[in-house]
């Protein structure tokens, strides 16, 4: 029996050498890559989703600010296979629209994360995940017959709130429930959407993860532990691509957003020190 208690300690140390210290053990590890799992088959499904869905079970491990660029770095990668499988269906003419007023406003989501602390991150991350939630399940993604006329000032409202996502995808890359709006109002064939908002969140993860590099925030643990969750973002970009063709849509998103509610409430219980 102590033999056996000896192994596992040690096996744990190993573990946390890895990545100095910042994961605890294998059980904590299956756990990140289980999340990793089904938060990119979900967004492999649907093109978005994956990192808001996985940030909150993270972030409870490792904390926000660790969490984060490991979460981009799968996003990244995720988005990288899915502009290849399918980049005959992207809207160019959306996303250039998108990336401009969402770049717009990085540089101020880029600053609120840099100078608050973890603990009001996680619980305006946590209320910011449960209205995207609670918004899904209301308005799931329109179906291909119900596009949605951009005209007059419903137009220049959709657009003036990306500028509002690119302030919440550079304090969470997360890409924001506006950046999502627009894109189901203008994309609603789910293959366009899926596809222009992959090549949105590269577009956005490149600068993102570019800015980390030159600041120096992007860290050792961190890419090490990026490295070992990649193989699971692979996997569910092959589950989701599938599912994508072959799944009703509207059906696994309404469980994508009741998994999303109870991650959210999750998240601001652990901000406010309940449990």
């Amino acid at each position: 029996m102590r033999s056996c208690r000896a192994a596992m300690k040690r096996r744990s140390a190993r573990w946390r050498r890895w990545t100095d210290g910042v994961v605890n053990g294998p059980a904590d590890y299956a756990l990140i890559f289980a999340v990793i799992l089904v938060a990119n088959t979900a967004s492999s499904l649907t093109g978005f989703g994956g990192t808001v869905l996985a940030l909150p079970f993270v972030a409870m491990i490792i904390g926000v600010k660790m969490a984060v660029p490991v979460l981009v770095v799968q996003a990244w990668v995720l988005a990288i296979f899915i502009c290849a499988e399918a980049r005959r269906s992207i809207s160019w003419r959306d996303w250039a629209k998108i990336v401009v007023f969402v770049v717009l406003g990085l540089p101020v989501g880029l600053w609120v994360a840099g100078v608050v602390r973890e603990e009001p991150l996680k619980l305006a991350l946590g209320l910011f995940t449960l209205a995207l939630g609670s918004y899904g399940m209301i308005r799931p993604l329109p179906r291909e017959d119900s596009r949605e006329r951009l005209v007059g000032w419903k137009r220049r409202a959709l657009t003036g709130l990306l500028a509002l996502g690119g302030v919440v995808h550079g304090a969470f890359a997360t890409g924001g429930p506006l950046i999502v709006v627009y894109g189901t109002r203008a994309m609603p064939e789910k293959s366009t959407f899926r596809v222009t908002m992959s090549a949105t969140w590269l577009t956005l993860n490149t600068i993102l993860l570019t800015q980390w590099f030159i600041r120096g925030t992007f860290t050792e643990p961190q890419l090490k532990l990026a490295a070992l969750c990649v193989p699971f973002t692979l996997a569910g970009m092959a589950i989701g691509t599938v599912a994508h063709y072959r799944v009703d849509e509207l059906l696994f998103r309404r469980a994508l957003y009741t998994v999303l509610i109870i991650a959210s409430l999750m998240l601001i219980g652990s901000a406010v020190g309940v449990g």
